[in-house]
């Protein structure tokens, strides 16, 4: 009944967000009569600043159209490569008319982006992959809005997601495939390729897993503490609703977009309104590239997607609850997941020192199951004064985080050794 009430709202608003929006722009336009009318700038100030709170915001693209390699463009054309009822897999492909910078592009290393199934759309890595283009060849993992996926398509598990991941790996090809999970998927991909390194399939080059919940009892964030302060009953019967009746998913059970968003807002409400404020002031004052970035910002934050309500329970209660991958005890479709049987894939965990979501230690519990793995091919990096998105968005990102994530694959582009394997297998 809820998500019926929001939807409500949402259609009573529509109305008063495109006036807000056509007000702004008249009290704006220097050609509108309206912008002569003493005060015209705040007004304008206002009614944008009513129109971007009241607005619905729909998926971003990725919008990567062009990088910039050795000196020249490089067209980027975005790939569908699989597609699955929850998930699409995605390549930007790169072009030149270079022989030299196409023969380069050709031989370096393949990498899949596993992006996070949490709420946001997998455009929040933008930055991730427009910047892993720059040396690698890029797939990512863009998952869909479960409200848009027919619930004649069936149930989306937790046990699925591990299943796509390994399909995906395995179509593109584990021996030449270096894999980067952010935050969420750092659960799922681990348990993947375990499965796979159980059942003698080969494996990925490098796996690096940044901001994740490995192990959840560590350094628990208020995120952490929701889920182990409430029962599971409580979030089956608090956030769980039925899709209306006007999205293509009608009748499927999700966990609504809409509440993950705020939820998102509630962790930091001061700082939201700082920025809407230091917005409307841009406005005012006239500049334009902070009042833009403020656009762009919140046009990908505010972007939210419905989850299926079996795969977020599951989650919720495996993850954060019983904290099984860290205590051995996950099966996944009747096997066991036992990520000491990874031998011939390099480990390299990242976190952040301000992180307030995966806390500290979380992600590096991955060394601690992952014993098969060498202690010389596994790495662990903190980025200093580096928060959660800062991980993968942003300068730091760019400047300190993906220098090494690139060294590291580039260190590790070549296979195993099997001696070195073997080795690590007898301890």
């Amino acid at each position: 009944m809820l998500y019926q009430i929001h939807e409500y709202q949402r259609a009573w608003l529509n109305p008063m967000t495109a006036w807000a929006e056509a007000a702004a722009k008249s009290f704006a336009d220097p050609a509108s009569p309206f912008a002569l009318i003493p005060g015209a700038a705040r007004v304008a100030a206002g009614y944008e600043l009513l129109y971007r709170l009241g607005k619905a915001y729909e998926k971003p693209e990725f919008d990567i159209r062009q990088i910039e390699k050795d000196g020249r463009k490089c067209p980027i054309i975005e790939q569908t490569i699989i597609e699955k009822p929850f998930c699409r897999l995605l390549r930007f492909k790169r072009y030149s008319d270079d022989t030299n910078t196409v023969r380069g592009m050709k031989e370096e290393p393949t990498v899949l982006v596993c992006a996070p199934l949490s709420g946001h759309h997998s455009t929040l890595l933008r930055d991730t992959v427009r910047t892993l283009l720059q040396d690698h060849k890029v797939y990512i993992t863009d998952w869909n809005d479960a409200r848009m996926v027919p619930a004649s398509e069936g149930p989306f598990h937790l046990d699925d997601y591990v299943a796509y991941i390994q399909d995906f790996i395995r179509h593109i090809g584990a021996e030449n495939l270096h894999v980067i999970s952010v935050c969420q998927p750092t659960v799922p991909v681990l348990a993947a390729i375990s499965l796979m390194a159980s059942n003698g399939e080969p494996t990925p080059k490098t796996m690096t897993m940044m901001g994740g919940p490995i192990d959840a009892r560590k350094c628990p964030t208020s995120v952490n503490s929701l889920a182990t302060n409430k029962s599971f009953e409580w979030f089956r019967d608090t956030v769980i609703y039925a899709v209306p009746s006007n999205y293509p998913g009608a009748g499927r059970m999700v966990y609504p977009g809409f509440l993950q968003h705020a939820g998102f807002v509630a962790m930091n409400p001061d700082r939201h309104v700082t920025s809407h404020w230091d917005y409307y002031l841009d406005l005012l004052r006239g500049d334009n590239d902070d009042a833009e970035a403020h656009r762009r910002f919140y046009d990908e934050y505010n972007a939210v997607l419905d989850m299926a309500a079996e795969y977020y329970l599951e989650t919720i209660h495996t993850v954060f609850q019983e904290f099984r991958l860290a205590k051995g005890t996950w099966d996944v479709r009747g096997e066991r997941v036992r990520p000491q049987d990874i031998t011939r894939t390099a480990l390299f965990t990242i976190e952040g020192e301000l992180d307030d979501i995966s806390g500290s230690g979380q992600t590096e519990a991955a060394h601690d199951l992952c014993t098969g793995i060498p202690a010389s091919h596994r790495q662990h990096f903190t980025a200093p004064g580096c928060g959660h998105y800062g991980i993968f968005s942003g300068s730091r990102w760019r400047t300190v985080i993906y220098p090494k994530i690139r060294d590291f694959i580039r260190a590790y582009d070549n296979p195993m050794p099997k001696t070195v394997a073997k080795t690590a297998s007898a301890r």
